[in-house]
Protein backbone atom coordinates (compact mmCIF):
# COMPACT_ATOMS: atom_id res chain seq x y z
CA UNK A 1 0.00 0.00 0.00
CA UNK A 2 1.07 3.42 -0.82
CA UNK A 3 1.62 6.40 1.64
CA UNK A 4 -0.96 8.01 0.05
CA UNK A 5 -3.56 5.03 0.06
CA UNK A 6 -2.45 4.69 3.74
CA UNK A 7 -3.27 8.32 4.46
CA UNK A 8 -6.43 8.14 2.73
CA UNK A 9 -7.45 4.61 4.68
CA UNK A 10 -6.26 6.96 7.79
CA UNK A 11 -8.49 9.80 7.05
CA UNK A 12 -11.68 7.24 6.91
CA UNK A 13 -11.41 5.84 9.79
CA UNK A 14 -10.79 9.05 11.29
CA UNK A 15 -14.32 10.47 9.78
CA UNK A 16 -16.08 7.20 10.34
CA UNK A 17 -14.87 7.75 14.23
CA UNK A 18 -15.67 11.41 14.42
CA UNK A 19 -19.25 10.19 12.81
CA UNK A 20 -19.51 8.28 15.42
CA UNK A 21 -18.90 10.69 18.22
CA UNK A 22 -21.02 12.95 16.65
CA UNK A 23 -24.20 10.12 16.65
CA UNK A 24 -23.18 9.76 20.32
CA UNK A 25 -23.26 13.93 21.23
CA UNK A 26 -26.63 14.13 19.04
CA UNK A 27 -28.62 11.14 21.26
CA UNK A 28 -26.89 12.78 24.56
CA UNK A 29 -28.41 15.90 23.48
CA UNK A 30 -32.10 14.67 22.63
CA UNK A 31 -32.03 12.62 26.39
CA UNK A 32 -30.78 15.76 28.17
CA UNK A 33 -33.53 17.63 26.26
CA UNK A 34 -36.40 15.13 27.26
CA UNK A 35 -35.09 15.29 30.74
CA UNK A 36 -35.63 19.45 30.37
CA UNK A 37 -39.35 19.00 29.12
CA UNK A 38 -39.81 16.51 32.09
CA UNK A 39 -38.37 18.55 34.79
CA UNK A 40 -40.38 21.48 33.49
CA UNK A 41 -43.38 20.01 33.81
CA UNK A 42 -42.72 19.10 37.14
CA UNK A 43 -41.73 22.20 37.66
CA UNK A 44 -44.92 24.10 36.32
CA UNK A 45 -47.16 21.78 38.29
CA UNK A 46 -45.30 22.20 41.87
CA UNK A 47 -45.56 25.76 40.93
CA UNK A 48 -49.43 25.28 40.32
CA UNK A 49 -50.20 23.41 43.73
CA UNK A 50 -48.39 25.90 45.66
CA UNK A 51 -50.65 28.69 43.75
CA UNK A 52 -53.64 26.58 44.94
CA UNK A 53 -52.71 26.64 48.46
CA UNK A 54 -51.64 29.99 48.60
CA UNK A 55 -54.81 30.86 46.90
CA UNK A 56 -57.01 28.53 49.34
CA UNK A 57 -55.26 30.19 52.43
CA UNK A 58 -56.66 33.46 52.11
CA UNK A 59 -55.67 36.85 52.50
CA UNK A 60 -52.94 37.57 53.99
CA UNK A 61 -52.82 40.58 56.50
CA UNK A 62 -49.94 42.23 57.75
CA UNK A 63 -47.59 40.33 60.65
CA UNK A 64 -48.04 41.31 63.96
CA UNK A 65 -44.76 42.71 65.29
CA UNK A 66 -42.61 40.80 67.43
CA UNK A 67 -43.60 40.57 71.10
CA UNK A 68 -40.84 42.52 72.21
CA UNK A 69 -41.84 45.91 70.36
Amino acid sequence: MSDFETRIEALEVRVAYQDQVIEDLNQTIIAQWKQIDSLKRQLNEVLDRVQEVEDSAGPRGPEPPPPHY
